[in-house]
């Protein structure tokens, strides 16, 4: 395996990856892809493996700040795994449709699990004390709301480049075919499980994501145009990205300025997200003008 041509070939196409992956997690996460190249470790196992490591990071962060540091560095190695599962699918070409599923179920949970340890074992005294829950809540809901944002801008913008414009419509409808099939035979009830959150997902996705007139747009004819124009966009809205929101967590766990983590995930972020809308929306009314025949 040549380095660099290889750690290249395990990304996503660069335009969709977040920042601070591309820079910091996705390289170290590439060292451990080389050093299992060769066995018969698949992506889903490392998946798995990844959740068992998050959801020991959330009992570290519920048994309180004696063990706070050791939750931060499995968070830590989690987000790695996460990132190691799709660059070693990618690399060896075996990634399947179940797994990019597997993968985003994964995040929920390890993300839903480090909240609630957090929330239960590093509650801090003083005035935080008797909002904590109600900060923690707004927390995790700024966390989904900018997870799907970018989620979106992310999938169409590789839909429109690779030229399948209609494949997240082709998924939704082969997995929700998929899911009623195997509850009509009361079969695989794990894998219908996470299928349904994939499409319960899927669907606060676009009743929250998609801006206004642009749902159901061919990009196609302004192909080029649109890779130009979203470029810069996508590069902006990876700041929303779980990586930076997870690197702002585990900063917070280390160095326990919570109030600054809900600073910035409550207020920051979100207004960061308002404004980016105001210019996508601005972008996408002005390509869908060149797109209409």
């Amino acid at each position: 395996m040549s380095f660099f041509s290889d750690y290249k070939k395990s990304l996503k196409m660069t335009e969709v990856e977040e920042f601070l992956d591309l820079f910091i997690y996705r390289p170290v996460a590439y060292l451990f892809v080389r050093a299992i190249y060769h066995t018969s470790i698949t992506p889903n196992q490392i998946t798995l493996f990844s959740i068992t490591i998050g959801l020991a990071a959330a009992v570290c962060f519920g048994c309180g700040p004696s063990t706070a540091a050791a939750g931060a560095g499995l968070y830590v190695v989690c987000v790695l795994l996460d990132c190691a599962d799709g660059q070693l699918a990618r690399l060896k070409k075996n990634g399947t449709r179940m797994g990019r599923v597997l993968d985003g179920v994964v995040d929920y949970i390890t993300g839903i699990g480090a909240y609630f340890g957090i929330a239960v074992g590093l509650k801090p005294p003083g005035w935080l004390a008797s909002r904590w829950w109600l900060l923690m809540v707004a927390a995790a809901a700024s966390n989904i709301f900018h997870s799907i944002a970018i989620d979106y801008y992310r999938t169409r913008f590789l839909n429109v480049i690779l030229d399948t414009v209609h494949g997240d419509d082709e998924d939704y409808r082969s997995f929700a075919g998929e899911r009623a099939a195997l509850r009509a035979e009361g079969r695989r009830p794990i894998r219908r499980w996470a299928i349904g959150v994939y499409l319960r997902y899927l669907d606060l996705q676009r009743k929250t994501a998609v801006p206004v007139g642009a749902k159901g747009v061919d990009w196609r004819p302004c192909r080029e145009e649109f890779r130009t124009a979203n470029r810069t966009m996508l590069m902006l809205w990876s700041f929303l990205g779980s990586s930076t929101q997870i690197t702002l967590l585990i900063a917070a766990v280390l160095l326990g300025w919570f109030p600054y983590y809900f600073w910035a995930m409550i207020v920051v972020l979100n207004v960061w997200a308002a404004v980016l809308y105001v210019f996508q929306s601005r972008i996408d009314r002005r390509l869908q003008r060149q797109a209409e025949p």
